[in-house]
């Protein structure tokens, strides 16, 4: 089951009360461990990385379902209970200043297991990069985990925050070689506005857009200018002679381009870049190429050359988190058919869990409870 991507919440406020913290550690504990046992650790962050079991995880260890926080509160929880050296696996990073320590931990981390602290911190700053910078879809990232296995497994949990719709989106990873090409297995969440070059189908800009990167700085600015210009309607026909796309370009991608662009400062990253001379989009990201000259390309790309990005926020599964829980699906097909299978199938594997871990019978009945709700709505479908 493989539906690894992206899950919209709704920004909640508020903290988890004193008294039901240590309740959730013990549960989430307790649960770890079984699942380590059945599983082993690689498995685990695989469930993990899957926004339909994190939800499941996160309701088990009695977190409500459809809150921004059940992102913070179940990675913090995870960090805190996780032992590297018995569990085989470690968290690392956190909310918000904690996000910045994935390096330092990760140094600290190669003292207990066998992994290249460089490559967890290349990792951990390229996920961030492109799910800000080659998809841009208005929400800033204000939480960023990653786990790693003792044998370098590893996948990245992060959220951003969106203050105009009041929702937090939550970007799942895993493993993966490719950063820029379709890189979520699977996208699930509520559809917004965006600019995105990482659909499969657009490779073509993604070549364009290093070409652009490896190209004299002073010319993208003018080109950027003038094709700014043309976006507000301030541009001859004259200049357009060889076919402008700006009637192509969508009201709700405009507004993103529209957005004011520091062009002395997109000049300084496009010289340094330039002066690299980066092979691949990811060594680019990680030069220093952010979202303000990444949307200065891409109107470029769109504009001048004619391969725009996609306009298309990257969700393949659409889904009302405030209906539907993590039931993927409703008893009327609305958004979609409720995939009964798939959803019981993690219930009854959570289930068997806590019944199965060493918790108290208080802490037992409230985690069972919690995942009972849950499948209560699965087979009503709502």
């Amino acid at each position: 089951m493989e539906i690894e991507g992206i899950a919209d919440l709704p920004l909640h406020t508020g903290k988890v009360p004193e008294w039901l913290v240590p309740i959730m550690r013990r549960l989430a504990k307790a649960i770890i461990d079984v699942m380590v046992v059945e599983w082993g650790p690689e498995k685990v962050l695989e469930r993990l990385s899957n926004p339909l079991w994190f939800q499941g995880f996160n309701n088990a260890i009695a977190m409500d379902w459809d809150s921004s926080g059940s992102t913070t509160v179940t990675m913090g929880i995870l960090k805190d209970v996780v032992n590297p050296r018995e569990d085989g696996f470690a968290v690392l990073g956190g909310k918000g200043s904690n996000a910045l320590k994935v390096p330092e931990e990760a140094v600290a981390l190669s003292k207990v297991y066998n992994i290249d602290p460089e490559e967890i911190t290349r990792v951990s700053r390229l996920v961030a990069k492109v799910d800000t910078t080659l998809i841009q879809d208005g929400h800033q990232l204000y939480h960023h985990s990653v786990a790693v296995t003792e044998r370098g497994y590893w996948i990245v949990i992060q959220q951003g925050m969106n203050l105009e719709t009041r929702f937090a989106r939550r970007y799942h990873w895993k493993k993966t070689e490719n950063f820029t090409s379709s890189p979520h297995e699977a996208i699930s969440g509520t559809k917004g506005i965006a600019v995105n070059v990482v659909e499969k189908e657009k490779e073509r800009t993604r070549k364009l857009v290093l070409d652009l990167l490896r190209d004299n700085p002073r010319r993208i600015v003018e080109d950027y200018l003038k094709a700014f210009s043309a976006l507000k309607g301030q541009t001859t026909l004259d200049a357009w002679t060889k076919g402008g796309t700006v009637a192509a370009i969508s009201r709700e991608a405009k507004l993103i381009y529209m957005k004011p662009v520091d062009v002395k400062r997109v000049r300084q990253v496009l010289e340094k870049v330039y002066s690299q001379q980066p092979s691949n989009l990811e060594e680019a990201l990680l030069q220093g190429v952010g979202p303000s000259t990444a949307r200065a390309l891409y109107l470029i790309a769109d504009l001048i050359y004619r391969e725009p990005p996609s306009y298309k926020d990257p969700v393949t599964t659409p889904y009302d988190p405030f209906k539907y829980a993590f039931a993927v699906g409703g008893k009327d097909g609305i958004p979609y058919p409720v995939n009964v299978k798939v959803a019981e199938e993690v219930i009854t594997t959570l289930e068997d869990f806590v019944s199965r871990a060493k918790l108290d019978k208080k802490d037992k009945n409230l985690s069972l409870n919690k995942i009972r709700e849950i499948k209560l709505g699965v087979k009503k479908g709502t």
